[in-house]
């Protein structure tokens, strides 16, 4: 293509706005298709990284499930998807991405961006029509000496930005505490891993986030026990691991109870073990958006329920075992209507339940 066509840029709105967040929302869309493409990891410098997590906290006002919102995804595409080449503005304050004060990182963060996934783009709108547009993730970065960085981002990063039908919250200080961008990686990554946790080889690992260990061993003692201790003390999800006996590695994320962040409140560190534990459910169940919809509201709003569904989980899995069943067994409703009736009898042997024998909490 011409260089004039990759000129003839349509610029449909300006992000200004700068949001202070504890947490942000990382689309499973773009994880897999920007930061692990073909499942492997780009070595993507921490700079840019922060740029990454600032444009996700700019736009955290605008994300949205399309099965929640459907009328703001047409929305959405009315504005950037009729048009090739459309595209949003955007501007950071460069002690953001270098807080030394270093121009050189700051200019190589966004031409590593710019640079990074170059190429033409196509995505069909509702309506059935193509729309192409050319650029990697931020296009035209304009350093300015007053203390921003100006660029635009396509309408088709935009959506994988925004329009997020599967998320994952990760810390935004995350980027500022650790400085090896690997470990920014491998977080980013352990959010998507189930609470069941995962078994992979060592050459997989190697090949995912671009590293060349010879030995299992070697991987666990110098990569994975350094980068568990930062996460231990920064991230609200960390991680064991075992080198097994015929040189596969598990992995078995955890929700960490403390961290030495002390900006992170503790009302945002309950929402994020709510959060994934309640991903574990979904995916582990099969529920349903109706399915959930009334079990995380009562998993979220109060602590006792919470602490009676997860008791009551427990019993759950001991009676499926005493059988000789799995617990995965019970999917969709089903789980629910075994979860209840655990919840019932657990219930009913509490002092409340014996006054009040049908104020059980309904999860279904």
């Amino acid at each position: 293509m011409g260089s004039s066509e990759n000129d003839q840029k349509i610029i449909r709105k300006s992000f200004e706005n700068e949001n202070n967040l504890d947490r942000i929302r990382f689309g499973n869309d773009f994880v897999g298709d920007f930061l692990f493409e073909n499942h492997q990891m780009t070595d993507i410098p921490i700079t840019a990284l922060r740029v990454i997590f600032n444009i996700i906290a700019i736009i955290n006002n605008e994300q949205f499930r399309p099965e929640d919102r459907p009328r703001q995804l047409s929305l959405f595409e009315e504005e950037f998807e009729t048009e090739n080449n459309t595209f949003v503005s955007m501007k950071i304050k460069n002690s953001k991405i270098s807080p030394s004060g270093s121009t050189k990182q700051v200019i190589d963060a966004y031409e590593f961006l710019a640079k990074f996934r170059m190429g033409w783009y196509k995505s069909i709108n509702s309506k059935g029509k193509e729309i192409r547009t050319f650029g990697g993730l931020i296009s035209t970065p304009s350093y300015d000496l007053r203390g921003y960085t100006s660029f635009l981002i396509s309408g088709y990063w935009l959506k994988k930005l925004i329009v997020i039908p599967e998320y994952n919250y990760i810390l935004y200080n995350l980027v500022y505490n650790i400085q090896n961008n690997k470990h920014i990686i491998f977080a980013i990554w352990l959010m998507k891993v189930p609470e069941t946790g995962t078994v992979l080889k060592l050459s997989t690992l190697n090949e995912k986030f671009g590293l060349n260990y010879k030995s299992s061993r070697d991987f666990c003692k110098k990569f994975l026990k350094p980068l568990r201790e930062n996460l231990n003390r920064f991230n609200s999800i960390s991680f064991n691991y075992k080198n097994e006996q015929n040189g596969n590695i598990s992995i078995l994320p955890y929700y960490t109870k403390t961290i030495l962040d002390k900006n992170i409140e503790e009302k945002t560190m309950t929402e994020l073990g709510n959060t994934y534990r309640l991903t574990y459910f979904r995916k582990r169940f099969n529920l349903n958006k109706q399915e959930m919809t009334n079990f995380s509201y009562q998993y979220r709003t109060i602590p006792q329920t919470r602490e009676l569904i997860e008791n009551a989980f427990k019993d759950l899995i001991k009676q499926a075992r005493s059988r000789k069943e799995k617990s995965t067994q019970f999917q969709g409703t089903e789980f629910l209507k075994e979860l209840q009736r655990i919840i019932i009898e657990k219930y009913r042997m509490t002092k409340t339940g014996k006054i009040l024998p049908d104020g059980y909490p309904i999860i279904i």
